[in-house]
């Protein structure tokens, strides 16, 4: 027996014209109290409110947020700003100044010394300075074939 697996299922169904069910309720109901606002207020006091509605309304209906839809975005702000919030401080005491003074002058001598030069163990001089003599002498030798 075979079943058939639903795919694309985050893929929401359009039902009104190129918009899905809850994208048209959204800008349905933005529309709708823009207009009871429009029908209350003179227009001058009623466009301070309308706009931000509409925004509000489209950003709702069309708006993601890192491929989630703005209503998400819009919950978690509403849980941050109405939960309890917990501060905590700790008082660290300090230990003697004097030492720490002396810390911070040995790491900043450290951290700001323009040149620093490694260290060559005697065997790696000796490595080194064989390298170059071999070098030499092959290339003097290839000079003189020629």
């Amino acid at each position: 027996m075979r079943f058939q697996v639903p795919q694309f299922i985050e893929v929401e169904d359009k039902i009104f014209g190129p918009f899905s069910f809850k994208q048209f309720i959204y800008l349905v109901g933005g529309a709708g109290i823009a207009y009871v606002i429009y029908r209350l207020l003179p227009l001058f006091i009623a466009i301070l409110f309308i706009v931000p509605i509409l925004g509000l309304a489209g950003a709702l209906a069309f708006y993601k947020v890192n491929g989630k839809p703005f209503i998400y975005t819009l919950e978690a702000a509403f849980h941050y700003l109405n939960k309890k919030k917990l501060y905590l401080w700790q008082k660290s005491e300090r230990k003697n100044t004097a030492e720490s003074k002396a810390k911070k002058e040995a790491v900043t001598e450290r951290a700001y010394n323009p040149i620093t030069v490694p260290r060559l163990s005697e065997s790696k001089l000796k490595d080194m300075s064989w390298s170059l003599e071999v070098e030499s002498e092959t290339s003097t030798d290839k000079t003189n074939t020629n």
